[in-house]
């Protein structure tokens, strides 16, 4: 299989995850009504859609890389689609986080599947550059989900927009079972064991894999901070229609596929170390500038921090996701489990505990951007920045 056919199978894979998130964004005041719940307890949907997605990390890695990043894959496209239809069917908040949460495990399964051929096929430059694309075409998600999501809700109620999903499922499950080559290497490490601490021990203390991975989970609390409290943000605390509320997530969405299609040219260009310093520099920026702006009640107050760190956002992680997997060419699928662990289950947690805090939505995303700030820190200095980014495979 060439690397140009397996490209558009890797679109449909990754897009299952951001569809799962975003499409019934608008109709999230109106399901918290219908299933008896508070809008906090509702925008768990969102949370417990990306625990799931972490911890099952940890199994389907392992098991991509014992049985095939194939199998793996089609297992995930059927639970995703039967937790959809269960979800559209669910009566109350408990049932409805729950189907979500065994989404969630689905999700992770065709995911992990996606990036470990990534990993499989191309080195360290070239992975980030597909991670961009990849990303690229998961960000056209958030442009285009909420608006459907929107007609959906408005014709046919909220639970169209599960049923879409598992529409979805149905169609991606029959492209993948019959046009998606196995791409794992013959060499591939494999273990007994299906979770093993040991197993990833090795991995997570290698200096590129952490400092990098650690900047995929900040940089993914801020979206999931960002996309779990915007609803709730723009049409309560604001006042916005839904409609509105559309209309700006979509503009920021826009800018994120822009970006995304940008930040290859710009890796390729100056090579990761300067793609992954301008990253954290943006994404430092855009939480001083939501600081500054805390006075100001209007949309633009919230929503221009929100572009600049999307900005931010996708010119790292392609980058930052390439150079974290680039040294474990024989355990792809394991490592591509850790970093989507830590990516999906160690933002979400950063993500709850900072929304413990008696602080409102804007404040806490900005708090989440400025965590940036250590990080970057630690970068700068001469002797460890030799050892966390590489500039070939």
């Amino acid at each position: 299989m060439s690397n140009k056919s397996l490209f558009p199978l890797l679109i449909v894979m990754v897009i299952f995850s951001p569809l799962a998130i975003d499409i019934f964004l608008p109709a999230l005041p109106i399901m918290a009504t219908d299933l008896g719940g508070s809008m906090s307890q509702v925008q768990w949907s969102i949370s417990a859609f990306i625990l799931s997605m972490g911890f099952g990390q940890l199994v389907s890695g392992p098991l991509a890389d014992r049985y095939g990043r194939k199998p793996v894959a089609i297992v995930g496209i059927v639970i995703y689609g039967f937790a959809a239809v269960a979800t559209s069917l669910a009566n109350t908040i408990e049932w409805h986080l729950i189907a979500r949460l065994v989404q969630g495990f689905g999700a992770c399964a065709i995911a992990v599947a996606a990036f470990s051929c990534v990993r499989d096929r191309y080195d360290a430059i070239q992975s980030g550059v597909m991670y961009s694309y990849l990303n690229g075409a998961i960000c056209c998600i958030p442009a285009l989900a909420p608006i459907l999501g929107d007609v959906l809700t408005v014709n046919f109620g909220w639970r169209s927009n599960f049923e879409f999903i598992g529409a979805y499922a149905v169609i991606g499950g029959v492209l993948v079972a019959a046009f998606l080559k196995e791409t794992r290497p013959a060499h591939t490490e494999q273990h007994k064991q299906l979770v093993s601490f040991k197993r990833y021990w090795p991995i997570f203390k290698h200096p590129v894999f952490l400092f990098n991975s650690i900047l995929v989970m900040l940089a993914m609390g801020i979206i999931i901070a960002y996309v779990s409290s915007s609803p709730a943000w723009l049409m309560v605390e604001l006042g916005l229609s839904q409609s509105a509320f559309v209309f700006w997530f979509s503009i920021n969405a826009a800018i994120n596929i822009a970006a995304c299609f940008l930040a290859p040219q710009i890796l390729k260009r100056w090579g990761p170390r300067f793609t992954t310093g301008v990253a954290m520099l943006t994404l430092i920026g855009a939480g001083i500038l939501i600081v500054a702006l805390l006075g100001w009640h209007h949309p633009l107050a919230y929503m221009m921090p929100v572009m600049m760190s999307s900005l931010g956002f996708s010119l790292l992680m392609g980058t930052c996701s390439g150079q974290a997997l680039a040294p474990f060419g024989e355990k792809a699928g394991t490592a591509s489990a850790l970093l989507g662990f830590m990516q999906m289950a160690g933002a979400a947690v950063i993500v709850f505990l900072v929304q413990l805090l008696p602080i409102n939505a804007a404040e806490q995303l900005g708090l989440l951007m400025l965590c940036v700030t250590p990080v970057f820190l630690l970068w700068m200095l001469p002797s460890v920045k030799k050892r966390i980014t590489l500039d070939a495979a």
